[in-house]
C-alpha cells in the first residue's frame, strides 16, 4: 500500500487526492468540552458510514481524537458536522494519501479520555506547554540546554525518533507520568527547556499539560507532531532518524509521509522489518521474533485458522476483515 503527500494552500480545506493515491487519510484531535459524548455517537456513526469513511473516532468529555480514511466528499461531510459542534470550529486534520482505505471498518467509541493518561486533574483545555512549529523545532532540540523526550511507546520509538531524544520505554501512555516524574527527579540538574513530541500532537500536548500542572516551566511540544514535521521539513534539513509508526494499516511513513518499509505482525501487532520476515521465528499471521516465545498453543491454533481464512479470501479476490484488528488511533 503506497501513499503520497500534497501540500495545502488552505489548511482547513480537504485536499484533492492524486490519481495514484485516491484515498485521503485524515488524522485529527481536539481538546474541547463535550458535554454529552453519547449524544454524538449515534449521529457520527451514521454520518461516517453513509459517507463511506473507515477508521476510528474516540469521544470523551475532553474532546475528540481519531483517524479516518475516505474520499474528499466524505471527509468534507464529516468536517462540516464536526465544525458545527461547540469548541470544534477550528479542528484541523493532518492529511496524507493512500491507494486504498487504511482501515477495514468505521468505529465511533466512547472513552473516559481521548488519549488515556489516567490523570484526571490534567486538562489541556486549561493549560499546556508552548507550541513549537516544525520550522522552529530543529533549533530548540539542538540547544544543549534542552531535554528532548519522546512521549510514545517503546515499539513506536523502535521504528524511528529524533536524534538524541530520551526514550521512556513505556508500554502505554498511562506509564508516562510516573516515568517522567522519576526521570526528572533523578537528574543532577533540572534542564532549562523540556521539549516533547509524539505522532500527531495529542500525547505531547497532554504531557506538557501534566508537567505544567507539576510546576515546570519552559515546557514545549511539537505542534502537529512528527507527522507535521515529516510533512513540512525538507529531508535534507531533518533531524528525524528512521520512520514514523502510524496507527493504521500503513504501519509506518517516512519523510513527505511516503510509505515506510515496516509491516505488522498480526499476532502481536508489533512493527516488523523486512529482515524480521527472514527470521526463523517469523510465520505470517502466527508469530514474529518479538512474540514467538509468548504465543500459546491455543493462540497458535487460532492464528493458523485465521491465516487459512485470509488465504482463502485472497484466492476469492476478497479482503479478509479478520486479518487484524484496526489499531487504536493515537495521533
Amino acid at each position: 500500500m503506497s501513499s503520497t503527500h500534497l501540500n495545502l494552500a488552505h489548511a482547513d480545506d480537504v485536499p484533492v487526492a492524486p490519481n495514484d493515491a485516491p484515498v485521503i487519510v485524515a488524522a485529527l484531535y481536539k481538546f474541547a468540552p463535550v458535554a454529552d459524548p453519547e449524544a454524538w455517537r449515534g449521529p457520527l456513526t451514521t454520518l461516517t458510514r453513509k459517507a463511506g469513511l473507515t477508521g476510528t473516532l474516540l469521544l470523551a468529555p475532553e474532546g475528540i481524537n481519531g483517524t479516518v480514511s475516505g474520499d474528499r466528499l466524505g471527509l468534507q461531510t464529516l468536517l462540516k458536522w464536526l465544525r458545527q459542534q461547540p469548541g470544534l470550529a477550528d479542528v484541523q486534520p493532518k492529511y496524507s494519501f493512500a491507494q486504498a482505505h487504511t482501515f477495514y471498518r468505521m468505529k465511533v467509541r466512547l472513552k473516559r479520555e481521548i488519549v488515556t493518561m489516567g490523570q484526571p486533574e490534567v486538562d489541556p483545555r486549561n493549560s499546556v506547554g508552548r507550541y513549537v512549529t516544525p520550522q522552529d523545532w530543529n533549533a530548540l532540540i539542538s540547544d544543549p540546554d534542552t531535554l528532548v523526550i519522546d512521549t510514545r511507546n517503546h515499539y513506536e520509538v523502535s521504528v524511528g525518533s529524533f536524534a538524541g531524544a530520551v526514550d521512556p520505554r513505556t508500554e502505554n501512555f498511562r506509564e508516562f507520568p510516573a516515568w517522567v516524574d522519576q526521570y526528572l527527579a533523578q537528574l543532577p540538574e533540572q534542564p532549562k527547556n523540556i521539549a516533547m513530541f509524539c505522532t500527531g500532537g495529542i500525547r505531547c500536548e497532554k504531557s506538557t499539560s501534566y508537567l505544567v500542572s507539576r510546576g515546570y516551566q519552559n515546557v514545549f511540544h511539537l505542534e502537529g507532531g512528527i507527522l507535521k514535521y515529516l510533512e513540512t521539513v525538507p529531508e535534507a534539513e531533518s533531524k528525524w532518524e528512521g520512520e514514523c509508526f502510524v496507527f493504521d494499516h500503513r504501519v509506518s511513513v517516512g519523510h513527505g509521509l511516503t510509505p515506510g518499509a515496516y509491516d505488522m505482525c498480526h499476532a502481536c501487532r508489533m512493527p516488523i522489518t523486512p529482515e524480521d520476515k527472514n527470521h526463523p521465528h517469523y510465520e505470517a499471521g502466527l508469530s514474529c521474533p518479538a512474540c514467538y516465545d509468548t504465543i500459546t498453543p491455543e493462540q497458535r491454533a487460532r492464528f493458523a485458522e485465521r491465516q487459512k481464512q485470509i488465504q482463502l479470501a485472497r484466492a476469492r479476490g476478497e479482503e479478509h476483515i479478520g486479518r487484524a484488528q484496526d489499531p487504536l488511533i493515537k495521533p
